[in-house]
């Protein structure tokens, strides 16, 4: 076999690491030359060695950029032409004409003579803050109570009882309950989302811990008398960045799907959403013409969600140390 040559500069050393003298020393003869290894750096690297990754983040970026930036500067008034019965259900040619080239009206008008453009994102900024504050609530309480829950017997005990009774109750209904006493405002909403929404996040982890909560190393420090806690968040949490980013790719999206499906059945947010666009332009489905009011806002929110899946789960996959081979 032909012996293959490589090339040193891979390694990213100097040549004094490379090639220096020892001593004769047993330390100094067994120490052994490796390349840096940084595990966010390798993750990075094999997540944007895929081109698919590069562009939906872009547009992904450019998505959640734009909304939080233009409806904060441009601002929307669902009344502003209300009284105006000629400016409701205007294509954007014909409210063009009726109003000025405004980018403003490049999606025509609503029901109320409302500017389409204006309150998708709107909607859109309102239903990513929903998203983004639900899984960061969820997934904080959810992984640092299931790690604990995983290795503690004492509360092992008393969580799964707990999760017997929460966990038979259908989400859906709870949160439809809870959302019809509190009311659909913006943080009643985020309430009723998270109020039990971690515990079965809890409980995934939990199992994920049952797992490695045994290996020497968790053994080795529990005999050294290390608190639970310390242990739980230096040995178990650190094992577990793969799952736990695979995880938040199946949260961030869900929390859009179901401000959408509750706002859809009517018990969603009173405020400009992406659920309260589709919800009022379910009418004008079927009338020949009018489709746009309907399907804007379901394009919008199909295209958020499948990207954020996307991007989670290939940055759950290049969080996998196995891959970074």
């Amino acid at each position: 076999m032909e012996n293959e040559l490589i090339d040193l500069k891979e390694f990213n050393l100097s040549d004094e690491e490379l090639f220096s003298r020892i001593d004769n020393s047993a330390i100094s003869s067994e120490k052994i030359t490796a390349p840096r290894y940084s595990y966010w750096k390798s993750v990075a690297r094999v997540f944007f060695k895929k081109k698919i990754n590069v562009i939906l983040l872009s547009a992904l970026a450019v998505l959640v950029i734009f909304s939080f930036t233009y409806s904060l500067i441009a601002g929307f008034d669902r009344y502003e032409n209300i009284t105006n019965r000629n400016a409701q259900l205007l294509s954007a040619s014909e409210a063009f004409t009726m109003f000025s080239s405004n980018i403003k009206w490049i999606f025509g008008t609503g029901s109320q003579g409302q500017s389409l453009f204006n309150e998708l994102w709107q909607s859109t900024r309102i239903s990513l803050s929903i998203a983004f504050i639900c899984a960061a609530i969820n997934l904080t309480i959810g992984i640092v109570l299931g790690a604990v829950w995983g290795y503690s017997k004492k509360i092992d005990i008393f969580m799964t009882e707990v999760y017997n009774i929460i966990g038979n109750v259908p989400y859906i209904l709870l949160v439809s309950v809870i959302v019809l006493v509190t009311g659909g405002g913006f943080w009643p909403f985020v309430f009723a989302l998270t109020v039990t929404g971690w515990i079965g996040i809890a409980y995934f982890i939990r199992t994920q811990v049952l797992i490695i909560r045994d290996r020497e190393y968790n053994l080795a420090s529990r005999c050294l008398g290390t608190p639970i806690m310390r242990i739980t968040m230096k040995n178990v949490l650190p094992f577990m960045t793969s799952v736990i980013v695979t995880l938040a790719a199946t949260e961030i999206p869900s929390y859009i799907s179901y401000e959408v499906f509750l706002s859809y059945i009517g018990f969603g947010m009173s405020e400009a959403s992406l659920g309260k666009m589709i919800q009022a332009g379910q009418l004008y489905m079927n009338t020949a013409g009018k489709e746009f009011v309907f399907w804007i806002p379901v394009v919008v929110a199909g295209f958020t969600t499948v990207v954020l899946y996307v991007i989670g789960q290939n940055l759950g996959d290049a969080s996998d140390p196995r891959t970074h081979m």
